[in-house]
């Protein structure tokens, strides 16, 4: 594994600290009159989701974490045990199952029979599954929509609708129910109807 100099360690990298992952959130290198320069970083663990507040200094090297992606397709969700069970998408056999809070907000957007990437950190010869990374914009049924009152499209605005997977999503007071609908999944909001 590279190891990574204090400037080197930007947002969007991950690495090793403490023997745990860490997604680097924030970085800013301060160079103070009569200290040497420190990289003031906010760490976000992989495996909890805490965001905790790091200084590296000029003399100081941290390993970068190897996250691999691997396809899989999402099976269904397993209410009792709050699982959610997945397949990789060439071998529907081997199957396996990640818990609902690994995946974090993004849960409520899954539907059955999507691909997804599985997020897999590797550290001293484990794998440990830390994330699931949805399609950016994905297409959605609307279930419950409440009516739009007759004038009120006219200045815009918007409604809170239900969509297939039980999320609610705000839309513009046009969309009805039983219309498709798609929506960005790493923002939760209405892109356009489709």
């Amino acid at each position: 594994m590279a190891l990574l100099e204090y400037s080197d360690i930007r947002p969007r990298k991950y690495i090793i600290y403490n023997e745990e992952p860490y997604e680097v959130v924030d970085s800013h290198v301060a160079r103070t009159q009569q200290r040497k320069p420190q990289n003031q970083t906010k760490l976000r663990n992989l495996l909890t989701g805490r965001v905790i507040p790091v200084s590296f200094h000029a003399a100081e090297k941290v390993e970068e974490a190897e996250i691999n992606k691997r396809n899989a397709k999402f099976l269904y969700k397993d209410a009792r045990k709050g699982a959610l069970w997945f397949c990789d998408p060439k071998n529907p056999s081997n199957r396996f199952e990640i818990a609902a809070d690994v995946i974090g907000e993004s849960v409520k957007f899954l539907k059955e029979n999507t691909e997804v990437d599985v997020n897999v950190f590797e550290y001293n010869d484990e794998e440990t599954i830390i994330g699931v990374a949805l399609p950016v914009k994905m297409d959605f049924k609307v279930t419950e929509a409440p009516p739009a009152i007759k004038g009120n499209t006219a200045s815009g605005g918007n409604k809170f609708v239900t969509i297939e997977t039980g999320a609610q999503i705000a839309a513009p007071l046009f969309i009805e129910a039983g219309e498709t609908i798609r929506v960005n999944t790493e923002t939760g909001e209405y892109v356009e109807r489709v």
